[in-house]
């Protein structure tokens, strides 16, 4: 597994890492590291990433718009916002523009531990208080805001594939399988697989 940490602080780049060996133990994922937008969009062009933990304040971001960037750019890759920032607004900004995850960083580190695992086992965290207006991003049984490699995952769950058939029919990580589904879950407003299937089926009904 690749991550990609993008944090201008060394120290934070560190514990971050460390975090994530501790999570994904015993397997020892790879780190590449960006401390700017020029190296970070240098890394998304050249590796195979398969998690990206973002600081959307590093030296030469513009906050929310770079986001966009980065899913028009690397539409499979999932990414977790990593914030001093915990404006309600933001995050749901955050939330809406396709990142499958919001941590704070004045989160303790128990605390974010417990919120990265829960993105890696396929939930999505935000900050307290934000969960239900991130729920409401999505309207249920919209297609329109999938993205391709959103409505691969979502075809391969309506023929039955197991998150592992799907990651290896794709070519992707079996993590990454699972931040998808949980951003389809949150974007078509349903709680299960088949209900995301029932969507998907109305929609080629839909345009038939």
């Amino acid at each position: 597994m690749n991550v990609l940490i993008a944090d201008d602080h060394p120290v934070l780049r560190r514990a971050f890492a460390d975090i994530i060996r501790s999570l994904l133990s015993p397997a020892e994922p790879a780190f590449f590291r960006a401390a700017d937008r020029t190296r970070l969009f240098d890394l998304l062009r050249r590796e195979e990433v398969d998690l990206l933990l973002l600081d959307l304040c590093m030296p030469g971001m513009t906050g929310l718009p770079e986001l966009v960037a980065i899913r028009n750019l690397a539409a499979a890759v999932p990414v977790v916002i990593i914030s001093c920032i915990e404006d309600p607004g933001i995050v749901k900004q955050a939330i809406n523009c396709g990142a499958a995850g919001y941590i704070p960083k004045t989160l303790s580190a128990d605390d974010f531990s417990a919120a990265l695992k829960s993105i890696l086992e396929g939930g999505v965290y935000v900050p307290t208080g934000e969960a239900r207006c991130a729920q409401k991003c999505g309207k249920a049984g919209d297609i329109d805001p999938l993205t391709p490699r959103q409505l691969a995952v979502l075809g391969k769950l309506a023929t039955g594939k197991s998150n592992k058939e799907i990651a290896r029919e794709l070519a992707i990580s079996d993590l990454t399988v699972k931040v998808h589904i949980t951003t389809i879950f949150r974007k078509l407003g349903v709680e299960t697989r088949a209900q995301a299937i029932v969507a998907f089926q109305r929609e080629l009904v839909a345009h038939q």
